[in-house]
This record gives C-alpha cells, structure tokens and sequence, in this order.
C-alpha cells in the first residue's frame, strides 16, 4: 500500500428522515488503512486494511446505502444508555424503580428503542501527529427510554498511524443513573463478502462467563470456561464450538455470551484476539471494561442485504462488544455500572490491526 501522510474527509452520507444531514468522516492512516463512520450512532460503516500481501478490503460487515442503515439498530454502532439486555422490566436504584422499554418477558435490549445507535451525533474531526479522529457528542435527556438524568457522552474516535482504532467513551449526569456503552460492530478479518467466520481463530483472555437463562439474561453465576464450547483461553476455531450441542449454545443458537476478562477492569489490556488463516489479518482488541459479550451474528437469515450485493447469512460476522455485564443493575454481584453526579464514567477500547502476528503464527 502507498505511505501517504493520512487525511480525514467529511462529506454527507444522506438525509435522516427528519430532514437532517447525516455527515460521514473517512480516517485514513499514513499506511492506507482507512475507518470510516457516520454520524448516525457512530455507526462504522468500513475499516479497510491490508492482508499479508498488501491487498485491502472492507473487513466491516455493512449495509448496501443510506436508507438500509436508517432501518437497522445497532449494527455496526454504538449502544446505549445501557448495552445487552436488563431484565426484570427495568431496575431499582437507591429504592427507585425505573421501568424500561421491555420485551414481553421483561427484557430491556440495548438501551431500547431509539437508543444511542440510531440518535445524530455532532462531529468535531481533528488531527494530531500520528493519528486523526473525531469527537462525537450527543446529550441523553432525563427520563430517555425511561432512565434517570441528563446524560451528557462524548465518543472519541481515533485511527493512529500504527493501525491502531480506538474508541474512548465518557460521560456525566446531574441524577444517580445506570450506564453502559459499547460498539456492536461486526467483524470478518477474511473480508466482508467471504462468508461465516468458521475458518478464523479466536482467543479470548477471559477464562469464566456468565451462563443465561431461556431470555439470555444472565443467572448470575459465573462459570469456568474450561471443558466448554466457550473455551477459547488458547486459540481455537470458532466453528466447532458453533456446532456443538452445549444448553447454551442452543438457547442463543450460536455465541451470544458475556466473557469475564482476566485482567483488572480499569487496566487497558488485551481482552480478544481475531485471526484469519487465509489473509493472515490479525485483530487485537484491548479494553478497559470487564467483559466482552461475543455474537456470532446468530440472527442472519438472509433477509438482509450486505454492502457487498450478497445476503447477510449466519456468522458471516462476529461481534466482539467489550462492556461492563448485562443485567448488572440487577445483579448485585456483577461489577456495578451505577453513575452518580460528580463522576464521570470512562471506558477506552482499542481495535488493533496486524498481519501474521503471534500467538497465532508460530
């Protein structure tokens, strides 16, 4: 690929139904990679970086235009007030109960409908040595799909020349509430339009999770990975797994779990590694957040086109949203997710891209 000096661009990516201009921001690092992402819930649209011999593509699953993107949730884009499901319709919190927008056994999901991932969020894009990015912004108002306070979040988007994309979060509120952000982007280091993910490798430095219920909601319990499906501690093909016959693999059809990571939540450390054999594309995601929950895109039934012409089948992508536990307002023994006025929550996620790089290549 051609070492250029990087840019960012901005253009407009279309017209929200509200008549407003959706912007769009391409980040192009000093080696050709490129992220590129939308106002519309922060929505990454494509990262584009070389295989092992120099060849770039889109490894960002997507959609074909504008007007499919308006249609779908939180695809590919940030997720809140509160990421994955709350049970119980709703939570209490210093013996207030707050009703949620639920399912009709009880179940909240990704902070309900009209969350984060579809709201505009104000761009600033800025440039600094070694990386270009932007700031996003958006205020949550008190009482927004039911959860206290005004919430006031920035997102910071930056792509460094290293081939290093990262996501830092934060955010105030005027009243005690609830939070927990992530980005539920799907990922196929074989390219977008390679089909499912079987082939790659994935490692997981978490060795416990949390076991659901019939609703995927979390029990409580947090088991060892160990003599499950679920055990990726060392490098192992995701295909098997999605094949076996484990209660909890049929109850969500696929991966669709929590991760408790190793390393001290508040420390940005490894927490996920991707690799694909075929391109030798590697993907290192380093968090600050405790769990990560991984979707093997178990939902994709072929109703839904890709950016690439073809149809959208299962675990033609994977999901790897790094974020505190689902249910936690809920459950007393999972790290707390409670934000009080004075404070301000923070949380990094890093989205590191390589080829050919250990563990995974001797």
């Amino acid at each position: 690929m051609p070492v250029t000096a990087g840019s960012i661009e901005t253009s407009v990516f279309g017209t929200a139904e509200t008549g407003e201009a959706v912007a769009q921001v391409a980040l192009t690092n000093a080696s050709g990679m490129t992220v590129r992402f939308s106002a519309r819930g922060g929505t990454i649209l494509a990262i584009i970086v070389p295989d092992r011999d120099g060849r770039a593509a889109n490894v960002m699953l997507g959609m074909p235009d504008f007007a499919a993107w308006e249609k779908t949730g939180s695809f590919n884009s940030v997720v809140g007030r509160y990421a994955n499901r709350i049970a119980g319709g709703g939570f209490s919190l210093d013996g207030q109960f707050h009703a949620l927008p639920s399912n009709a056994a009880g179940v909240s999901l990704h902070g309900g409908p009209g969350g984060f991932a579809t709201r505009l969020w104000a761009i600033a894009p800025f440039s600094e040595p070694g990386s270009r990015g932007a700031v996003l912004r958006l205020t949550s108002p008190d009482g927004d799909n039911g959860y206290p306070g005004t919430l006031a979040v920035t997102m910071t988007y930056t792509l460094t020349d290293a081939g290093v994309f990262r996501i830092d979060y934060e955010a105030t509120t005027d009243k005690p509430t609830v939070i927990n952000l992530t980005n539920h982007s799907y990922f196929n280091l074989a390219g977008a339009a390679s089909g499912p993910v079987y082939g790659h490798h994935l490692q997981v430095l978490g060795s416990r999770y949390t076991p659901t219920d019939a609703n995927q909601v979390p029990t409580g319990e947090i088991a060892p990975v160990a003599g499950t499906p679920f055990d990726f501690t060392a490098p192992a093909l995701i295909g098997p797994a999605l094949y076996s016959v484990h209660p909890q693999l049929l109850v969500a059809r696929g991966i669709d779990h929590n991760f408790v990571l190793d390393a001290a939540a508040g420390t940005l450390a490894p927490a996920v590694r991707l690799f694909d054999p075929a391109s030798g594309r590697q993907l290192e995601v380093r968090t600050t957040e405790p769990g990560v929950q991984i979707y093997t895109g178990n939902y994709f039934d072929g109703s839904q086109p890709g950016a690439d012409g073809r149809m959208l089948r299962q675990s033609d992508g994977i999901a790897l949203e790094t974020q505190h536990f689902p249910d936690s307002p809920n459950q007393p023994g999972f790290p707390s997710t409670v934000l009080r006025p004075g404070e301000t929550y923070r949380s990094t996620t890093e989205f590191a891209f390589s080829t050919d790089v250990t563990p995974f290549v001797p």
